[in-house]
């Protein structure tokens, strides 16, 4: 079976970010909400988690499963993005109206990896 190309633009999107999260982790410390516990251990399984999905995504028997996680993992990040929305420090610099953009483009991330959770 051979999966369709923009499914690897999706996986190289994911593995990107997940490789991201061990080179400059500061970033990502930094909008993990305070009421989580152990950010440093949340960023490490959200780096790890991109980086799986996106090989797992690669692979066909596993592609509409590796989907499924992203979309579980797009959701349980979403408090960040609220987070840096509503937290000054969090924020980085980028204005409000970048931030509330953000919001909406998780739906369109999560609407792109349903896309393949079909794929057979």
């Amino acid at each position: 079976m051979t999966l369709p190309w923009h499914l690897y633009i999706m996986a190289l999107v994911y593995l990107l970010a997940g490789i991201n999260h061990f080179r400059s982790p500061r970033i990502y410390l930094k909008i993990i909400p305070p009421y989580f516990p152990n950010p440093k251990l949340l960023n490490v399984i959200s780096g790890l988690s991109e980086i799986i999905l996106a090989v797992l995504l690669c692979i066909p028997f596993f592609s509409k499963y590796a989907a499924w996680g992203i979309i579980a993992l797009l959701i349980a990040v979403f408090p960040t993005h609220v987070y840096m929305y509503n937290n000054e420090k969090a924020r980085m610099g980028l204005p409000k109206w970048i931030l509330f953009l953000r919001m909406p483009l998780q739906l369109v991330l999560i609407y792109w990896a349903f896309q393949y959770t079909f794929f057979q």
